[in-house]
This record gives structure tokens, sequence and C-alpha cells, in this order.
């Protein structure tokens, strides 16, 4: 039976352009929509522009235009950048709708209903000019402790002291100028620990998180006594006016997640859809996907005001990591912020949608966009292994179309119609680097049939006609089956291969039987090679971007940053990684282990094969992702510390038994443990 499931990604803040960073969550949503989409379940993903606060009340007044007009030119520009990348939304709104005012009223007052609202003094730094409250970041000054000049208004850049704004000495806004006054002002709060037990339950179930985000949630908030939210700001400020406190607005954290909402609502508009199907049925899943940096407002926030107003919970909050270029924070001075209007000047979107794909697993684990494995895997896996079979086949059935009946393979149809069973949970379990594993996988089994069979051989000689249509049936067969399994990454590619073959891909079904029979309609190159002169022109542009914008308006990372200001919370920027007990801890078996022989592995970047020695007779082959920071001789006779407990791992160049530990951040930077002198082979790690 088809699933009805409803999909988010967070919404991007209307105060600067997507980039390279932003695109890890968009992709990712997207690909497991059109995976959804493609085994038939009725599948929606809505987005909207987050577009209220302080900052893009100030980015209008820079720009000489009104808010309105701000928020509208920079939604078109983000749904055109969007639109470059093969993202496809059922619905983009914006924050500022009449939808949206209209359900934030209804939730506060379902939230008044519950008595969870409470007033509270609060003291703020005010600017008499501009005449607002000042965040945090909007006010510098002399630390107090170390008298350190022009520090941010949260803590000291030399000395790391933290304090209040008001603490500052010799405060100034960064707005006008002006020495800020401390004056007090209402705020309404929300009291989250009246739905304690409630959060505490669903969080914890083990069903709508990642086990390292509970895990988080439990040690850092749900231990003690939940705090009051505070969901007003004191105008002016671009939101939406409380309707029963006039002068106060809802802040932006409030009416951003609503938003989910609202756009669903203006496509049931459209779509003579019921709101309440899609929001209120326990039939419908609602999946969220979001970065780690806005976990608290997805897992605590979020469901308490959907429990308060009687709307369905999220089935499920997917939360992914950061992107990192080269090992390293995304740099405007390096060229490796790009923004997706920049790269697309440049590269097919193709490239960076498989990419990130053969990165992003289940955990929240950072991703990394190393320049150079980006060329070499992209040309590598899309080229050389998936459009190389459909390459060296299709031009010579051309005039004969596919063979009547399918020929036999060798039984290599059959064993990637039995492996989609393994990628589609792979794609529904979000571990999209172990789909690509395994759909390359069939890629590295049947470009071997073509080579062996020799296609462009036939072709010299008519006797061999037959042969040569079956070949290529066989071949072409076995290409559009790993294009169905990579249609969610490779949209556009699956599109071609349907015109190519006069079969459009519609269904994950369509891997289960070959096509015979049909036309094919002349070859056209499916996929580019990875220019690297259209990379590095890509990242001087960024250079020359971000020179002639400095020092121009914040980055929208920054404008970001500044909705978490004065929230009250902590961005979630650490590794939340998994706890373990002491007794997971002691299967992990540590052996002291000795370098018997070490050699380079033909056709791997990073690898070595070690053979080590554990006392005795016995001993380990292992693979290790050493090779940028040693030389083989170097290790033969070392000692070292190794797993040995650990299940061996198949690779293409072996079998692994182990593992060796090392420390460091990767590349020639890593650096193997070993043991003290006098410690000997086979003995245990304690």
């Amino acid at each position: 039976m088809a699933r009805r499931i409803l999909v988010t990604s967070a919404l991007p803040y209307a105060n600067g352009p997507i980039h390279i960073g932003h695109l890890v969550e968009y992709i990712q949503t997207d690909i497991w929509v059109r995976f959804q989409k493609l085994q038939g379940n009725d599948c929606r993903y809505f987005c909207a522009d987050d577009t209220h606060g302080t900052a893009i009340m100030i980015s209008a007044q820079k720009n000489g235009v009104t808010e309105e007009q701000f928020i509208a030119k920079m939604s078109q520009e983000h749904q055109n950048d969007f639109a470059g990348f093969g993202i496809e939304f059922d619905n983009y709104g914006s924050t500022h709708s009449d939808e949206n005012r209209a359900l934030c009223a209804e939730f506060w007052q379902a939230l008044r209903d519950a008595d969870l609202i409470v007033e509270k003094d609060v003291s703020q730094l005010y600017d008499p000019e501009a005449k607002t409250f000042l965040a945090d970041r909007f006010v510098r000054g002399t630390c107090p402790k170390c008298g350190a000049e022009n520090q941010p208004g949260d803590n000291c850049s030399k000395c790391g002291a933290a304090y209040t704004p008001a603490d500052l000495v010799n405060p100034k806004s960064t707005l006008s100028g002006a020495t800020p006054e401390l004056k007090t002002w209402k705020h309404l709060f929300v009291q989250l620990e009246k739905l304690h037990p409630f959060l505490e339950e669903w969080s914890q179930s083990g069903k709508h998180l990642q086990d390292e985000v509970a895990n988080y949630l439990k040690g850092h908030f749900l231990g003690e006594e939940l705090r009051d939210w505070d969901v007003s700001r004191p105008g002016p400020y671009f939101g939406f006016e409380i309707p029963d406190s006039p002068g106060d607005y809802w802040y932006v954290w409030f009416d951003a997640p609503i938003g989910y909402i609202a756009s669903t609502q203006q496509w049931c508009d459209k779509n003579g859809e019921d709101l309440a199907k899609w929001w209120k049925n326990p039939e419908t899943e609602i999946h969220h996907f979001i970065g780690k940096d806005i976990t608290y407002f997805h897992t605590l926030f979020w469901p308490g005001m959907l429990q308060t107003a009687g709307y369905n919970l999220p089935t499920k909050v997917h939360i992914h990591g950061f992107l990192t270029v080269d090992g390293k924070k995304m740099s405007k001075s390096d060229g490796t912020f790009i923004k997706a209007a920049t790269y697309l000047k440049h590269l097919d979107p193709a490239y960076v949608r498989y990419y990130y794909a053969t990165k992003l697993g289940p955990r929240l684990d950072d991703l990394d966009l190393n320049v150079k494995e980006f060329v070499e895997k992209v040309d590598a896996d899309l080229r050389g292994k998936v459009v190389n079979l459909a390459s060296r086949a299709a031009k010579f059935v051309e005039k004969t179309g596919l063979s009547a009946t399918y020929p036999d393979d060798g039984g290599l149809f059959e064993r990637g119609a039995k492996a989609g069973i393994e990628i589609a949970k792979a794609y529904e379990d979000c571990d999209l680097n172990k789909a690509m594993r395994l759909i390359l996988e069939l890629a590295d089994a049947a470009n071997p049939y073509i080579e062996a069979n020799k296609p462009w051989e036939l072709r010299k000689d008519p006797a061999n006609a037959q042969k040569l249509q079956d070949v290529c049936t066989v071949g072409i067969n076995l290409f559009r089956q790993i294009i169905i399994y990579l249609a969610p990454v490779l949209p556009k590619l699956a599109a071609d291969t349907g015109e190519l073959l006069n079969d459009p891909i519609t269904s994950w079904e369509q891997s289960q039987t070959p096509l015979t029979g049909t036309a094919v309609n002349k070859f056209q190159h499916l996929i580019q090679r990875v220019e690297p002169d259209k990379v590095q022109a890509m990242i001087d542009d960024s250079k020359e971007e971000a020179a002639a914008e400095a020092p121009a308006t914040e980055s929208q990372a920054d404008a970001t940053a500044a909705k978490f200001e004065d929230s009250g919370q902590p961005l979630i920027d650490e590794p939340m990684t998994e706890e373990c007990t002491i007794d997971d801890f002691v299967k992990v078996d540590l052996r002291v282990a000795r370098v018997l022989s070490a050699e380079e592995v033909p056709d791997a970047r990073k690898l070595l094969k070690l053979t080590l020695g554990l006392g005795g007779d016995s001993r380990k082959q292992v693979f290790a992702g050493i090779k940028a920071a040693y030389k083989p001789e170097e290790l033969v006779g070392r000692l070292v510390i190794m797993v040995a407990n650990l299940k061996p791992r198949q690779m293409k160049f072996g079998l692994s038994e182990g593992m060796v530990c090392a420390s460091g951040p990767g590349g020639e930077e890593v650096f193997l443990l070993s043991p003290d002198e006098g410690a000997k082979p086979g003995q245990r790690v304690h």
C-alpha cells in the first residue's frame, strides 16, 4: 500500500544567497523524496523562505528597499538556485504570508488555552537612534575583563571572557554608532517544562531521532528543568504582531517552523486538497530534514507546539552534519565559499549531487568536499563505470534495436534485480553512501561483461550480427538498471536515458524487468568530463566575488546565527557522538601487533596493505588509509595498536581483518599509535 509522506527541509533564511553548504541538505532531501516517488508513494516536498527578524529589517534598510521587496527578490534568487540543481518542491512559500499569519494565531491561541504562556521582564540594550533593541551581535565595546577594544556583546575574542552586552565598557551600537541604553520590556515565554514528560517520551522513544541526537537531548536538556522559551520581541521588528499583545512580535523561531504548514496550506488550496489530511491524519508521515545546528528547535520546541495545537508529530527528524572543503570550513578568501549560482556558471549540478550522495550517511558526521577527489571520483564513477556501459553498446544497436528476448547474461541482471532490495533500504535509511556503493558494485560487475565480449570487435563480422545485438542488449539493460537505481540522485541522466531507450524511467519496478525489442535512439554524450580548469575558474570567481563584496553585507550563515543569538539556546555545533557503556567498550580487543610487511595497493589512492603479527603464527591482513603519511618501508618492524576482533571486511583489493589505531585529521597528518618499549606482539592493550 502506498504511503502518504510529507517532507520538509529547513527554511533558508532570506538574508543571503544559497551556497554549496546549504545544498547538502536540499540535495539530500530531494534525493529522498525522488526515491519515495519512484517507489510509488504519495510524497510531497514543502519549503519556504524564512523571512522575519531584525537581520532582514536591517538588510532591507541598507539596500534602500522595503522588507517585502527585499524578501521577494531573495525568494526568487533562492528558487532559481534550487531549480538549477534539480531540487523540486511541491510548493515553495514564504513565512511572510497570510496563511502563516493565520496559522501562527491558531498555534498561539492553543498555547494560551493550555496555560503555557507567561510574561517576564527582560533587560536589554536599546539603540535610541535606530529605535530598536539590540541583540548581542549588534553591540561592540571594551572587554570588562582584559580591556580589549571593539569586542562583541557576548564574549571577548582576546581573553575569552563571557559577559552580557550590558557589561561592556563604552558600548556602541553597530547600527548607528550611538551609545545604547539599558531598557526593560515584557517578553512572552512558553513554559516548556510543563511539556517535559511528553518531550522526554517522544524524543527517547527510539523512533523519531538518531540515537546520538536522543542521547544529546537527554544529557544536555532533558536531565534538568527545561528553560522557558522567549517567543516575543518588541517593535520595531519585521514579523507578525501578536494579536493579544500590541507592540510585540512573534520571534522568528516561533513562526518559521509553522511555515512548513503554511506552505502545505498553499499547495492544498491550489490542488483541492485538505490540510487536515496532511497534518492531522495519523496515516500521514512527517519527515523533517535539518542540519545539526537547529536540532534544539526541531526536537523540543516544535514537537511541543505541534502536540499542543493538535497537529501530527514528526515521524522522523533526519539530521545531517556540516560541509567542509578540503578539510576546512568554507572560506571566502580561499574561494571555497561557493554560491550556488557561481557553481552553476561553471559545472554540471549532477557532479555535486552525486558527490554528496557518496558522502552522506544516516548519522550526523560532517562531510568533506575534497576538490581533487571530487574531480576524480565523478569521472571515474559516472563516466568511467556507468555511462561507459551505454557508450560502448548503444551505437551498435541504433539500427537494429534491442533483441526480441533477453539473452543469457550469466545472471547479471537477476543479481542486479535482487540488489534493488538492499539499495532501496539504504535510500530509505538515508544511507546514501551505502546506496551508491551497492550501485557501483553492479557497474563493476557489468563492465567486465562488455570487456569480455568486445562488441567493437563483433561488429567487424556480419556473421556475428545476432551476438552483437545480444551483447549490446545485455549491456544496455545493465546500464538502464543502474540508472533506475541512480535516478533519485541523477534525475537528468535518468531522463536522458529514458529518451535514449524510448522508455521513460518512472518506477523502481522497472529495474526488475529487462527491456527487449525496442528501438534505441542515436547515442548522445550523457555526461561530460569534469574539467579541472572549470573547477579552478569557479574557485577564482568565488574569491573575486568575496573581494568585491567586502566589507559588504553579512553572509547567510552569519545572518542565520543572529537568529540563535538572543534565543537563549546554544548552537549545537559540537559532535554529538553516540554514548557507549563500559560493557560496549570492553568488547573491543586492542592488541599490540608488529608490522611484518607493508606494500602499496595498486589503484588505491589512500591504502597500504599491512601484514601484522600478533605473536607466534598469528597473522592478520589489514588495509589502512595511511598511504599519504607513511612509506611502506618505514613501517616494517614497527609495533602498532590494532583492533583485533573487528569483523573482517571484503574489499575489492582483498580481505581486511582488522584496523590499526591512529590519530590526526587525515591525509599526511595521520599518526599511528604505538605502545611503549617492552610491549610484545599479541599483548592486550588495557
